[in-house]
C-alpha cells in the first residue's frame, strides 16, 4: 500500500474478504456515486500511486494481484486459461481504459486516464485490438486473446473522445446524494449502542 490512497475490498462472505484489488468494482463506485468523494479520490491515488503494477505496459489490471500457487490451484481448481497474471486472474483488459476515465473525469483529474490512453494507443492497434494482455507488465497479448474486439476498440475511441468533450461524461455519472448521506448520517448518530461505542473509536480508514 502506498502512504496515500486505499481502495474496497471484496466481501465474499461472512469474515471472508478478499484483500485484492478489483478496479470494476473500485472504478464503479466512484463513477456511481457508492464511494465518498475522499474515498473517490483515493481510489484514484491509488492506481496513480501503483501505476507500474496496474497500469504499466497496457491499461488496466482487471484485478491485482495474481492469484499462484496452491492459492492458484484451490480457487480455480487450476485453471490453464486463468494462470497467474492472465485472463480474469490479473490480465490487462484494454475495455476498462473508458471506464477509468469516466472516473477520473468526474473527479476532475482527467491527466490519469490521458496518461493510460497514451500507454495504450502506442500498440494496442498494432497490436490488433486484442481482447486482454499477459504478464506483471502487459508486455504480451493474451495467450487465448481474440484479436479486433469490439469493446478494445470502444473502450479506447470512448475515452479518446471523452477527454475530447469531459461534459460527455456527465450522462454516466452519479453524484452523492447530499440529503441521502444526511439520512444516514442521522440514523448512525441516533444509535444508542453506536453513541456507547464511540468512546475509544478511532478516525477510519480506507483499506
Amino acid at each position: 500500500m502506498p502512504n496515500q490512497g486505499g481502495y474496497l475490498i471484496g466481501n465474499l462472505q461472512p469474515a471472508h474478504m478478499d484483500f485484492r484489488f478489483f478496479s470494476l468494482g473500485n472504478i464503479w463506485s466512484v463513477v456511481s456515486g457508492l464511494a465518498t468523494r475522499d474515498q473517490s479520490n483515493a481510489i484514484l491515488d491509488l492506481i496513480d500511486a501503483k501505476w507500474s503494477d496496474l497500469v504499466a505496459d497496457m491499461p488496466l489490471k482487471i484485478c491485482y494481484p495474481a492469484l499462484e500457487g496452491q492459492e492458484w490451484q484451490i480457487i480455480t481448481g487450476s485453471d490453464p486459461k486463468n494462470t497467474p497474471w492472465s485472463y480474469h486472474n490479473a490480465g490487462s483488459w484494454p475495455t476498462l481504459l473508458w471506464q477509468l476515465t469516466v472516473a477520473c473525469i468526474k473527479m476532475n483529474r482527467p491527466e490519469i486516464a490521458a496518461r493510460a490512453v497514451d500507454i495504450a494507443e502506442k500498440r494496442i492497434s498494432r497490436d490488433k485490438w486484442p481482447e486482454y494482455y499477459d504478464t506483471k507488465k502487459a508486455r504480451f497479448i493474451g495467450k487465448q486473446a481474440r484479436l479486433f474486439q469490439t469493446w478494445s476498440i470502444a473502450g479506447y475511441l470512448v475515452a479518446k473522445l471523452l477527454l475530447a468533450d469531459p461534459s460527455a461524461a456527465r450522462m454516466l455519472v452519479t453524484d452523492e446524494d447530499p440529503e441521502l448521506v444526511n439520512a444516514f448520517s442521522c440514523m448512525i448518530s441516533s444509535n444508542p449502542r453506536r453513541k456507547r461505542g464511540q468512546k475509544n473509536s478511532k478516525k477510519p480508514f480506507i483499506v
